[in-house]
C-alpha cells in the first residue's frame, strides 16, 4: 500500500463535509448519512445537508462531527430575505456552519453590489457560525470574475471560499482554485481564511490535487479542517478503499455534490 496515499486519504477524510443535497432526500437518507458518518473508516469534519434536516442531524451525530447545511441554494438569487430566513432556520436548528450560494449570475452581470448585500447579510444573520460562500467558480468561468467574487466574500467576512454547489456542468477546477487560493492569502483576512472544493471530487486522487494546492499557496499549516474542506458524497467511499490497503479506485457514487 502507498503510504502517501493513505496519508492523502486520512487528510480528506479529517477534512471532508459528507454530503447530501439531493432533491428526494428525506429523514431516512439523512439517518443513512449520519450512520456513514460514524462507520469504521473514521469521522469526516462535517455533515452537509438542507436546512430542513439540520435537527436531525445534530441529534444523530456526536458533538465532533460539525453540521452545515446550505442557503440561498441552488440558485444563488439576489433575495436577501429568503437567504437570510434559510440561514436562520440553520441557526435556530443549531446548525454550526452554512454554506451561501453568492449570487452569482447577478455578479456576473454586473450587479456585484446586489450579490455583495446578499452576503453581508447572511454574515450578518449567523454570528459565530462558520460561513462558507459557494462562487460557482465554474460557471462565472473568468479569473476576473472569480477574483472579484472572492474579494466579496473576503471583505464580508465569511470563513471559507467553496468553489461550486455541484449542481451546474463545472465543478471545481485547479484553475479556479488557484485564483481563489491566492485571493485569500493577499487578503489581510487570509490568515483565517479557509477553502472548499467541491462538484466532482470523488477520489483521492482527486483531493490530492487541492491539498497540494493549499498547501502551495497557503502553506503546510492550513491542511487541516479549519482551513480546507471538501463537499462529497462519494468520496468517503474512496476513503475507505485507500484506507483498507486496496488503492483508490473509482468508486463515484449517485448524488455527489
Amino acid at each position: 500500500m502507498n503510504d502517501s496515499l493513505q496519508t492523502t486519504a486520512r487528510i480528506a477524510l479529517a477534512c471532508l463535509d459528507l454530503t447530501s443535497l439531493n432533491d428526494a432526500d428525506d429523514s431516512a437518507a439523512i439517518a443513512a448519512l449520519c450512520a456513514r458518518a460514524q462507520g469504521p473508516v473514521g469521522a469526516p469534519a462535517a455533515l452537509c445537508v438542507w436546512p430542513r434536516f439540520v435537527a436531525q442531524a445534530k441529534a444523530a451525530l456526536p458533538a465532533g462531527i460539525r453540521v452545515a447545511a446550505v442557503a440561498n441554494f441552488p440558485a444563488g438569487g439576489l433575495d436577501v430575505a429568503a437567504a437570510v430566513a434559510d440561514t436562520r432556520a440553520i441557526v435556530d436548528a443549531g446548525g454550526d456552519e452554512v454554506d451561501l450560494v453568492l449570487p452569482w449570475r447577478a455578479l456576473r452581470d454586473g450587479d456585484a453590489a446586489g450579490a455583495a448585500a446578499v452576503v453581508a447579510a447572511v454574515r450578518a444573520a449567523c454570528p459565530g457560525r462558520t460561513l462558507k460562500l459557494i462562487l460557482e467558480s465554474g460557471d462565472l468561468a473568468t479569473p476576473a470574475l472569480i477574483h472579484q467574487a472572492s474579494l466579496i466574500g473576503l471583505d464580508a467576512g465569511v470563513d471559507f471560499l467553496k468553489t461550486s454547489t455541484g449542481k451546474t456542468s463545472t465543478g471545481a477546477t485547479p484553475e479556479a482554485a488557484r485564483v481563489m487560493l491566492q485571493a485569500i492569502a493577499d487578503h489581510p483576512r487570509g490568515a483565517s481564511v479557509g477553502f472548499k472544493a467541491s462538484g466532482g471530487i470523488r477520489r483521492v486522487a482527486d483531493a490530492a490535487v487541492y491539498i497540494t494546492l493549499v498547501r502551495d499557496i497557503l502553506g503546510a499549516d492550513a491542511v487541516n479542517p479549519q482551513r480546507l474542506r471538501f463537499g462529497a458524497s462519494g468520496l468517503l467511499a474512496d476513503i475507505g478503499a485507500a484506507l483498507a490497503g486496496q488503492g483508490a479506485g473509482n468508486t463515484s457514487a449517485a448524488g455527489t455534490y
